[in-house]
C-alpha cells in the first residue's frame, strides 16, 4: 500500500477520534505505518505545568524507562524541548537538527539519553495554543539505522493534518495553567543553578556543559580559548565538589528535582543545607 492510501486509511479512523482516549494510539499507529521506527513517545507540555507522557511504548528487551527523570527535570536539557521553548521552532525535525555539535559527548546523551535505547530520532514540534507544546518522538533502536531524507518529507508533507488534529485534541494543554508556573521555576532553578558558589563566567561555563557543549564548542560559543574553559570548569568542579560531567548531571537533576516551593536563587542552597533530604 502506498503512503498516501495508509495515511488516508488511518486518517479516517484518527478524525472522529478527536478528544478521545484512543487518540493517541490511532496517531502513532498511523506515523508507524507511513514511517518505519521502533517505538513512539508523546509528550504534551501543557501551559506551565511539568510534561505530561501521553504515549509511551517500551519495546522487548529494552531497558528501564527513565521518563520519570526526565519528567521531573531531565527535559530541561532536552534538545527538543530547548528548540520549542527558546527559539520556537517548531516543525519537524532530527535530533541531530538541533543538538549540539558534540551532544553525543555530554553526559545528557551519555547517562540519560542512551537509556532510552534510541540510535536516531525524529518527530514533530507542534505549538498548542499560546502556552503549550506537543512533542511527537519516532525512535530506531537498530544500530547503524537513521531516518532517510524521504522519511522527513513525508513527515513534513503530513504536518499541516497532524498539527490540526493535535490541536484540537490537546486544545486544553494551551492554556496557562492555574497556580504555581512549575516549569518556570525549574528554568528559574537551571539559571541559578550553581550561582552561590561559582563566579558568573564558571556558572555560565556549567550551564552550557549541561546542555551538551564540549570544551571545543564552548570556547567557540563563548569566543574564549579551550584553555581558560578547562580552567573554569576546573575550578566550578572544585567548587561543586563534582569530579566528572556525570556527577555534575546528578547533582544539577538531584538539586533541581529536590526543589519544593522554590522562590528564587540557587537550588544548590537547600539541597546541600544540613539535614536536607536527598
Amino acid at each position: 500500500m502506498q503512503p498516501l492510501a495508509h495515511f488516508s486509511k488511518h486518517l479516517a479512523g484518527l478524525i472522529p477520534a478527536v478528544g478521545s482516549d484512543d487518540f493517541p494510539n490511532l496517531l502513532v499507529a498511523m506515523l508507524k505505518q507511513l514511517v518505519h521506527c521502533d517505538d513512539a513517545t508523546v509528550i504534551v507540555y501543557p501551559g506551565t505545568d511539568l510534561p505530561v507522557i501521553e504515549y509511551f511504548e517500551v519495546p522487548e528487551g529494552a531497558g528501564k524507562s527513565t521518563l520519570d527523570v526526565y519528567v521531573k527535570g531531565a527535559f530541561l536539557l532536552d534538545p527538543f524541548y530547548l528548540a520549542a521553548t527558546r527559539e520556537r521552532a517548531f516543525g519537524v525535525f532530527r535530533l541531530r537538527d538541533l543538538a549540539p555539535k558534540d551532544f553525543k559527548s555530554s553526559d545528557y546523551y551519555k547517562t540519560w539519553y542512551l537509556n532510552c535505547g534510541y540510535q536516531d530520532e525524529c518527530g514533530y514540534l507542534i505549538p498548542i495554543g499560546a502556552e503549550g507544546i506537543l512533542n511527537i518522538a519516532l525512535g530506531k533502536r537498530q544500530p547503524r539505522t537513521t531516518f532517510s531524507k524521504r522519511d522527513l518529507e513525508l513527515l513534513a508533507d503530513i504536518r499541516p493534518t497532524v498539527d490540526l488534529l493535535c490541536q484540537q485534541h490537546w486544545v486544553e494543554a494551551g492554556t496557562k495553567s492555574p497556580g504555581v508556573n512549575l516549569r518556570g521555576q525549574l528554568h528559574a532553578a537551571l539559571n541559578s543553578f550553581g550561582s552561590s558558589l561559582l563566579t558568573e563566567r564558571e556558572a555560565q561555563v556549567i550551564k552550557l556543559v549541561l546542555h551538551g557543549h564540549s570544551t571545543k564548542t564552548l570556547a567557540e560559543k563563548l569566543s574564549i580559548s579551550m584553555e581558560t574553559v578547562k580552567l573554569h570548569r576546573k575550578h566550578a568542579y572544585s567548587k561543586l565538589e563534582v569530579s566528572s560531567q556525570a556527577e555534575l548531571f546528578y547533582l544539577f537533576l538531584d538539586s533541581v528535582m529536590s526543589t519544593s516551593n522554590y522562590d528564587g536563587g540557587d537550588p544548590l542552597l537547600p539541597y546541600l543545607r544540613p539535614g536536607a533530604s536527598h
